[in-house]
């Protein structure tokens, strides 16, 4: 006899999975950093967290908030429902805006698009996950967002000269 679907045991719901990004960096170009904060919530309740940060010596702020992006997403071990949550309007309007264009176009665009390696693995990245981009005001008194760039700056830390 097949047990009818009402006495089967309920499965707990899964967390909500957050990734709170940040890159930064000491002159444009320069020493940068990208960090990110990996929280997996039930409610209020954080359930797991998990952080990410790297850097690079001669980089940009805007190759940093991208890195930070795709090391979130591709971080993952399997394919996961989250919300990336950035300061950057760059990194948000060009994933779910602009992306549609440069793609339509052979991932060019008049004048050059710059970036074009980074936005084409966080394109992939994303593509193995069910992702909603969040824009929120940096430096604004987000206490994850600024997590997120007390990690981007940690990243940047071997890189930056010595004074």
């Amino acid at each position: 006899m097949i047990p009818s679907s009402s006495a089967l045991p309920e499965s707990p719901p899964m967390p909500e999975l957050f990734a709170y990004t940040d890159g930064a960096c000491s002159g444009n170009p320069g020493p940068g950093g990208w960090g990110v904060l990996l929280l997996a919530k039930d409610g209020e309740r954080i359930v797991k967290e998990r952080t990410l940060n790297g850097g690079e010596p001669e980089t940009t702020n805007n190759r940093m908030e991208l890195l930070a992006a795709i090391n979130a997403l591709e971080v993952l071990d399997r394919p996961s429902t989250l919300t990336v949550v950035t300061d950057s309007a760059y990194v948000k309007d060009g994933i779910t805006k602009w992306i549609h264009g440069w793609k339509r176009n052979g991932w060019t665009k008049k004048g050059g698009l710059k970036n074009a390696e980074l936005w084409q693995r966080l394109d992939a990245a994303q593509a193995r996950h069910k992702v909603s981009w969040e824009w929120i005001k940096g430096h604004a008194g987000h206490p994850e967002n600024e997590r997120a760039d007390e990690l981007a700056r940690e990243g940047m830390a071997p890189f930056k000269p010595e004074r």
